[in-house]
């Protein structure tokens, strides 16, 4: 017999609280959320939209060697996958296809013009903005999450590149991902969170191939120690991740490893048709010791004694004149911050997600930095949008956390010291750039130091004079990143080497700058002195150009651009308007305009309207209907005429394709119908084997468009329309 205490207790059944509409939720947020939380951080999203959307199409197709990717890839399928600069699928860019395909599907559905091309970039900025936040906001307050977008959005680099049709907008989004997705893997255990975070980099691979590793250390290294589940399973995690890693990153390059090579296109930056090869070597190992065989002045290696061809190295590389006015503004204060916020969680057990995230997006920023900063090989200024969400991150999250700690002595301190740090740096920053608003550096330095004495006294303050002490820190702080991030939104960025910021603030050029050098090491043809060109085999330097074209505003070098016992001819240099034209047998100097540094270095040429309607007459009769050495004057014919153009060489006219060979076959079965004179990086070979202007000694293949040049040249009709040249490869020759 029971009774009633055998009876499981009676409860109360309570119904669950209905769910709120999901456009509230999106609205209102976390219910413990102050209600103004949720508004401002779409309030943020917003203004990142419509900031980086502003002057977009000023940039025109921005990189055209990209553009020109984009348009194959939105005829053609094959050029889709393969990331091929034309329809004809001759050869690929230098670089995995994904991060060509959100443009390519954007082109596909709404055309081939600017915004098509660059919206998507704009989308993936805002999108890392909304990352950065989440992953601050989720273990800090609202106001950290919001500190950490707007530093985000309002870093130079990151304006100009996400705005920009390079990879580095793509590999931006996808490592903040990874670094959010470690960070929610310490924080439950779960090993999705860990397997998303493979996939993430994995993905990044196919964007910018070995560079999405530089991270791998510091998440693996957090996740093997901190995360609440045994160490086995740890362990087996990490292996989950990797195999997800290899997984995301492996299919494709396992497709195109396995695709008969005769029936895809060449690999573009290998000397020998291979993805693997192009990854280990110039896109790999050689960006570190720069032995890159078909680069720019490739496989001689740097320099030594902490500088090179790409501008000084060392551990201050990022705050250099070359660097700096990119990415560093807020980076002194970032490595206090980190400082402080490993300090303040010294304490916590292992498994804290705090001092994980910490680590995690710390980690990331110090690894990047130190590999920037000592490698040998190419190296260009946009690079550093990969330290802007890392930095942006930890400034939010020590912000966030000194100012919970902040009735402590130390917490108030630590917050003083980084705004006199900021202030002080903004200054120097500023200071690079004297004509460009030269008061600010004062309300900058003057703002931050004002900041600095309430915030020394932080705990002892009422509420809202911290408050305001700390707002003041804030905004003096972001005063100099702010000027030139919308000095960037107002500037049109062309060609291969961008930079950000008004001009003079970044000094690029091949060597340190402002030096004269001999040779490659001597100074770029405009932005500023130049050195005095190397006579001997092979050895041209960077002939000067004589037109004005978009860049650093700084008198041209003195070299000759000759090669072995002859002088260039009359040569396009850099092709086109947008280039550098000019005479390789004098030297002539010459001057780039612009703001922005050499943001229109490596660019195509201006296209005329009778060229385009030459090159249109029975375009459909072709596979191409032109060719041209270098991908920079082929892409901009592409782009005029919406046809597909081949690449002699690809991008610098280096690579060994096509061969002669093919190339014969090509116009045999009337695939080609024109040949395009003066392209490549400064023009290829003329039939002596001189340099045409341009780069005249380069690493990699010259002979294959220098004999392709040389059989043209002997054997077909010369057409003249205004200042370019074409070859009729359908018209033989008189004679």
């Amino acid at each position: 017999m029971t009774t009633q205490y055998d009876q499981p207790p009676q409860v109360a059944v309570v119904p669950p609280a209905p769910r709120a509409p999901l456009a509230r939720r999106a609205w209102r947020g976390r219910p413990e959320d102050p209600s103004w939380a949720r508004p401002a951080f779409w309030a943020l999203l917003a203004a990142t939209f419509v900031l980086y959307l502003c002057s977009l199409s000023a940039s025109g197709f921005a990189n055209s060697f990209y553009s020109a990717a984009v348009q194959a890839g939105s005829t053609s399928w094959k050029a889709f996958f393969f990331g091929s600069l034309d329809g004809g699928n001759a050869i690929t860019v230098d670089k995995p296809s994904a991060f060509l395909w959100p443009m390519e599907l954007s082109v596909r559905i709404f055309g081939l013009n600017s915004w098509a091309v660059l919206v998507p970039q704009v989308l993936m900025g805002t999108g890392a903005v909304a990352v950065v936040y989440a992953a601050v906001r989720r273990r800090f307050s609202a106001v950290a999450g919001l500190v950490a977008g707007a530093v985000l959005a309002l870093t130079p680099v990151a304006a100009m590149m996400f705005r920009f049709n390079n990879p580095d907008a793509m590999l931006a989004l996808l490592m903040a991902l990874a670094c959010y997705f470690t960070v929610r893997a310490v924080e439950d255990g779960r090993t999705r969170w860990l397997v998303w975070a493979g996939v993430a980099i994995g993905f990044a691979f196919l964007a910018k191939t070995l560079q999405a590793f530089l991270v791998l250390p510091p998440l693996a290294i957090v996740h093997a120690v901190c995360a609440p589940v045994r160490f086995g399973r740890r362990l087996g995690q990490l292996a989950l991740a990797t195999l997800a890693l290899v997984v995301s990153g492996g299919w494709w390059v396992a497709v195109v490893e396995l695709w008969p090579a005769s029936s895809r296109p060449y690999i573009g930056g290998s000397q020998h048709n291979s993805f693997l090869e192009l990854t280990f070597g110039y896109n790999g190992l050689g960006r570190i010791n720069g032995d890159e065989t078909g680069s720019v002045g490739g496989g001689g290696g740097g320099m030594g004694g902490g500088g090179g061809r790409w501008g000084s190295t060392g551990w201050d590389r990022m705050f250099g004149a070359e660097v700096g006015g990119q990415v560093s503004w807020l980076l002194p204060a970032a490595l206090i911050l980190l400082i402080a916020g490993l300090w303040a969680t010294r304490k916590l057990g292992r498994t804290s997600v705090t001092r994980a995230s910490f680590l995690v997006w710390g980690g990331s920023l110090l690894i990047t930095m130190a590999v920037f900063s000592f490698m040998a090989g190419i190296f260009h200024q946009y690079y550093t949008i990969a330290l802007a969400p890392y930095l942006a991150a930890v400034i939010g999250m020590g912000a966030g956390l000194l100012w919970e700690r902040r009735e402590e002595t130390w917490a108030g301190a630590a917050l003083a010291v980084t705004s006199v740090a900021s202030g002080a740096w903004g200054y120097v920053l500023l200071g690079r750039t004297s004509d460009y608003l030269p008061w600010l550096k004062w309300l900058v330095l003057v703002g931050c130091l004002l900041a600095a004495l309430g915030l020394l006294f932080l705990g002892r303050a009422p509420r809202n004079l911290a408050l305001g002490a700390a707002s003041l820190g804030l905004v003096a702080a972001l005063a100099g990143p702010t000027a030139y991030t919308l000095s960037t939104v107002n500037s049109a960025h062309t060609g291969s080497i961008p930079t950000a910021g008004p001009a003079g603030a970044s000094m690029m050029g091949f060597g340190r700058p402002g030096a004269r050098g001999e040779g490659m090491r001597g100074g770029f043809p405009g932005g500023m002195p130049g050195g005095q060109g190397q006579r001997g085999q092979g050895q041209g330097q960077i002939p000067p150009g004589g037109a004005a074209g978009p860049g650093f505003p700084g008198q041209g070098g003195q070299g000759n651009g000759q090669s072995k016992g002859q002088g260039g001819r009359n040569g396009q240099g850099f092709p086109g308007a947008q280039g550098f034209p000019g005479n390789t047998r004098t030297g002539e100097s010459g001057r780039m305009g612009g703001a922005g540094g050499a943001g229109g270095l490596l660019n195509g040429a201006t296209v005329s309207a009778k060229a385009k309607k030459l090159l249109l007459a029975d375009a459909d009769s072709y596979t191409w209907v032109a060719a041209s050495t270098g991908s920079q004057n082929a892409a901009s014919y592409q782009l005029a005429t919406n046809k597909a153009v081949m690449a002699i060489g690809g991008f610098n006219g280096t690579d060994p394709s096509p061969t002669l060979a093919q190339f014969k076959q090509y116009v045999s079965k009337g695939q080609i119908h024109y040949y395009i004179a003066g392209g490549g990086m400064g023009g290829g070979m003329g039939r002596t084997g001189e340099a045409r202007g341009g780069f005249g000694g380069m690493g990699g293949n010259r002979g294959t468009a220098s004999a392709i040049s040389t059989w043209v040249e002997a054997n077909f009709k010369k057409v003249t329309v205004g200042s370019a040249t074409f070859y009729d490869l359908t018209e033989k020759r008189a004679g």
